[in-house]
């Protein structure tokens, strides 16, 4: 029988043993919450939100179709609307934070149990390694090269507000403080009543701010992640990381500096007008006040450790000597001196550190000229307490903060800066006198060397405002290096390249605007390759580049390292998942080579998003598929959207998330996965679905001229495009699906739950990879190549949390388009679900992800509802002229809470 689109497409499932905490945290919760609703709302909201939870379990578990659920919520009044999808987004809410704290709970399970590591984990890979036969030494040589770099991003597609956060955590600890049911009665009733008071006050409060968010309001978003959670996590991680080599290896090294962060918030001026030299030193600035505040509260916890006093232990002459130093240069210094700590010179030395990072804070000539003569201060306690016997007097506590001091500086993240190649030839145009972009590429080239040469003078082009601003921003660079140091500005990524031009533009830019250091300019380039042309030409335009003595000249001041960016998003946009990833893996093997035979290392920046279409996924798996060769020791990607919540929002999580990572990619540079004499007919392969999977996904999405009226029509996107959660516009430029975003067509399509950006083509190809090379070698290749497991574990996920027949009732609001799309949006997806499961030998999705199935099962019920709400209301509200205020609020919020629950979306 034929497949509809209401064949389900999970089984029941329940708890294992191992989960019976898990399940009790949510009936906590979920108590918690149904209490709340009943005495915020009312009974009578409780028991409709009960009785479509119901509804909506029997039609999954039963396989009914959808229509009932549908028709039952499509009575509900617009004034009940609101209140029923935040109800039910309360619930998963309390699902999502009862789940990560069970993460915890697991990893605690591990470490008790004492058998064996955690997978994944930093010792479980150095203990293989070193089965493998890596010595220490061979470890070390890795360790030094080794570059983790996160880099938080402004592309909201869930933004949750600061204070909400703050309860969220709130809950997040009662539940820690409870996680192996060891609390008194009396204490657990305390626990109740503050997650009671998180839910009842988070209940009261708005999910989105009265305005669209300026850039500001962004860079103090992500700023929570970096000084409340990153901040505090750091020093914990090396000491995981040194007592995983001790274990292994029985000695314990010193440790270089393998992680650092970055930020694209505040210097991402790609399609967005809001960013410029003004908000580059405003990101900065506040990232510098919340280092500083950080570190001041710091040595004032430190002064209460390190109360030694003269004559009961000793203290270093430079010690002193740099105490009298700062009393006589730190201005007010007698006043932050406390007579009774005199015979304290730690104490007073901190003391005086707290003074001069305040007067730092106030760019005062007494403060600190930059991070290093901070780290200096702290350097000269360690020395002192490694003479006198202070390794368990407080060497501990310092070494933390000197963690903290070396990452951070007085920056916190560096801050890439992006901006769009058309607007570098829009400048270079205004400064020449020409038409820029009438020139070809090699006429480009030669004129950019003269100007490299013999950089002109702006003279009457600074007036026009891009113009200005453009030169302004490099100026801004030189600036903030002063300010800041050096390490305060990270990339700057060139979206849209496509010849080597395109980089030769930054370097001509940057030395007109005088933006240079010895005569050379202080700036990595990283050119942006987004679409699949793009990629297969990213190995010519590096060749270009690399062969160019000018630009050799700029490398070999900047140690003749090389960042290229690859774009996940755009390229799957421009022809789908599996093209997508393939033109990424081939252009990565070949820049390697390349780089190689050129004598550069090159460092690839993954520009990826929350959704398996852009990239998302497990980071691990991504590094151990990727070419042979290509890590190399560095892993630098995007953190954005819902992925910053998920990874970074609990400390415990985050420092799992790090040490997963940078332990894929010291065995990926140690121990790549061996050599496949298979794998020259796997490329072959893959070639050939690629292009057959292009072709069918372009035919849809780009090929058919009504296809972006049924984009507009079965998604919500609409909606999106007034969502106050990003500063940034939903499009570079006016026009089609081509300029719109990558993430509002990606969210748009998760939104519909149909996550057709994801698989989309990708059946097609499997089938005709099943006709044309036969099953039994379709069969090995995903399961003996990482690169096509990890691509169809991903789709695999995508398609578990995809409800096809709720999507046929969002396809039902474009009229007649539904039956021109509909049926054959229908069978791809059945031919992509059919085909894996073949090609993995399953009979359901995620039949080896119980956990997965598990929580995809806790959220269905809450979110299936929301999403036939939103259907209603987009109806309602399109009918209506757009212009009712109360149902846009309403559709907010199932938003909202579609994302949350999903998860993945954006």
């Amino acid at each position: 029988m034929k497949p509809t689109s209401d064949t389900p497409l999970r089984d029941h499932l329940g708890f294992a043993d191992t989960d019976t905490l898990l399940r009790d945290d949510v009936r906590r919760l979920g108590a918690m919450v149904g209490q709340m609703l009943a005495e915020q709302g009312s009974q009578r909201l409780l028991d409709e939100v009960e009785a479509v939870r119901r509804a909506a379990i029997e039609r999954r578990e039963s396989g009914r179709p959808v229509d009932a659920l549908a028709d039952a919520l499509a009575q509900v009044p617009t004034d009940d609307a609101e209140a029923l999808v935040r109800a039910f987004a309360a619930y998963f809410g309390a699902i999502n934070l009862a789940e990560r704290v069970h993460r915890i709970r697991r990893r605690r399970d591990y470490q008790r149990a004492g058998d064996a590591p955690q997978p994944g984990g930093l010792e479980a890979v150095l203990r293989a390694l070193k089965d493998d036969g890596v010595e220490l030494d061979e470890l070390q040589a890795c360790l030094a090269r080794l570059h983790i770099e996160p880099v938080f991003t402004a592309h909201p597609t869930e933004a949750i507000r600061r204070v909400l956060l703050e309860k969220e955590r709130t809950i997040v600890e009662r539940l820690i403080a409870d996680i192996d049911r060891d609390r008194t009665p009396t204490e657990r009733r305390a626990d109740d009543a503050r997650i009671v008071l998180a839910l009842t006050s988070s209940w009261q409060t708005s999910e989105a701010p009265a305005r669209k968010p300026t850039v500001g309001d962004e860079v103090e978003h992500v700023g929570y992640y970096l000084s409340n959670v990153l901040y505090r996590v750091l020093p914990v991680f090396y000491e995981a990381l040194g007592d995983a080599i001790e274990r292994v290896y029985g000695t314990r090294p010193a440790l270089p500096q393998v992680l650092r962060f970055g930020t694209w918030v505040g210097g991402d001026m790609d399609g967005n007008p809001n960013v410029n030299a003004d908000t580059m030193r405003a990101a900065l600035g506040a990232q510098r006040a919340q280092a500083l505040a950080q570190y001041r509260r710091d040595l004032r916890a430190l002064g209460n450790v390190l109360t030694q006093t003269l004559g009961r232990a000793g203290i270093d002459e430079a010690v002193l000597a740099r105490v009298d130093a700062y009393r006589r240069s730190v201005p007010g210094a007698e006043s932050v001196l406390n007579p009774r700590h005199a015979d304290m010179p730690y104490r007073r030395l901190l003391d005086l550190m707290r003074a001069r990072l305040a007067a730092t804070d106030a760019d005062h000539r007494a403060g600190y000229a930059d991070a290093v003569e901070f780290v200096d201060d702290l350097r000269l306690i360690e020395t002192s307490l490694r003479a006198h016997r202070g390794e368990n007097a407080g060497l501990f506590a310092l070494e933390r903060l000197l963690w903290r001091a070396r990452t951070f500086g007085f920056h916190l993240a560096a801050l890439d800066l992006r901006q769009d190649s058309a607007v570098h030839d829009e400048v270079l145009g205004q400064l020449d006198g020409s038409d820029w972009t009438a020139r070809d590429v090699e006429a480009r080239v030669a004129r950019l060397h003269a100007m490299l040469d013999a950089p002109p003078k702006p003279a009457d082009a600074a007036a026009h405002d891009t113009v200005a601003s453009t030169l302004g921003v490099f100026r801004a660079v030189l600036d903030l290096r002063r300010s800041h140091g050096a390490a305060a500005t990270g990339l700057y990524i060139i979206s849209m390249a496509r010849s080597a031009a395109d980089a030769l533009a930054v370097l001509a830019l940057a030395r007109i605007a005088e933006c240079t250091v010895d005569g050379e300019v202080p700036l990595d380039v990283a050119p942006l390759f987004e679409t699949v042309d793009d990629l297969q030409a990213a190995p010519e335009v590096m060749r270009q580049l690399f062969d160019d003595p000018r630009y050799r000249r700029h490398l070999a001041a900047r140690g003749d390292r090389q960042t290229v960016m690859l774009g996940y998003s755009d390229s799957a946009k421009d022809g789908g998942l599996l093209a997508s990833r393939w033109a990424l893996q081939r252009t990565q093997v070949e820049l390697t080579a390349l780089a190689q035979s050129a004598g550069v290392r090159i460092m690839f920046f993954h520009g990826r998003g929350g959704s398996v279409s852009r990239g998302g996924g497990k980071t691990e798996r991504a590094v151990i598929a990727a070419p042979r060769g290509s890590v190399d020791g560095s892993l630098r990607v995007t953190e954005q959207g819902e992925v910053i919540h998920r990874k970074y929002g609990i400390r415990a999580l985050a420092l799992r998330n790090l040490e997963q990572s940078t332990a894929a990619v010291i065995r990926a540079t140690l121990r790549p996965r061996p050599t496949d004499p298979r794998e020259t007919s796997w490329r072959d392969m893959a070639a050939e679905l690629a292009d057959v999977s292009r072709a069918h996904y372009r035919a849809l999405v780009h090929e058919r001229d009504d296809f972006p009226d049924y984009f507009r029509a079965a998604t919500p996107i609409d909606v999106i495009e007034r969502l106050q959660i990003g500063s940034r516009p939903s499009r570079r430029r006016d026009g089609g699906i081509g300029n719109l975003r990558a993430i509002p067509w990606v969210f748009a399509w998760a939104q519909n739950r149909s996550g057709l950006t994801g698989w989309y083509g990708l059946g097609t190809a499997l089938q005709h990879g099943i006709r044309t090379f036969g099953q039994q070698a379709m069969t090995e290749m995903v399961r003996d190549w990482p690169f096509a497991r990890a691509a169809l574990d991903d789709v695999e996920m995508l398609l578990a949390k995809t409800d096809i027949a709720i999507f046929e009732r969002y396809s039902q609001l474009a009229g007649e388009a539904h039956g021109e799309f509909f049926p054959g949006i229908l069978d791809e997806c059945l031919r992509t679900r059919d085909a894996i499961l073949l090609l993995k030998s399953q009979q359901v999705l995620l039949a080896d992800d119980y956990r997965l199935q598990l929580s995809i099962r806790l959220r269905n019920p809450y979110v299936d509802p929301i999403s036939l709400l939103q259907v209603e209301l987009l109806r309602r509200w399109r009918e209506g002229g757009r212009e009712d205020e109360a149902l846009l609020r309403a559709l907010v919020s199932t938003v909202n809470g579609i994302a949350a629950g999903i998860q993945n979306t954006g």
